[in-house]
């Protein structure tokens, strides 16, 4: 339980670019631990689990973002 709460606290203290970074690998990660379990070079299944709770962590964070604000820029007739 204490393993998921310091990996929160280090994933909110990330920006938003360093966790797009992060899901990115994490996806990949996923894609090759995948291969690896499908030709029985990976017994592990349970990793699985833990890189899919990480890109939801992820996803999550950056969903709770704010988004960035873009300036209004007036024309002036």
């Amino acid at each position: 339980m204490a393993k998921s709460k310091d990996q929160l606290q280090e994933l909110k203290s990330k920006g938003v670019v360093e966790l797009g970074k992060m899901l990115k690998s994490s996806r990949e990660d996923l894609r090759d631990l995948r291969f690896k379990v499908a030709s029985d070079q990976h017994k592990d299944i349970r990793e699985l689990r833990e890189i899919r709770k990480r890109i939801a962590r992820i996803l999550t964070l950056l969903q709770r973002a704010p988004a960035p604000v873009e300036k209004k820029v007036e024309k002036k007739v």
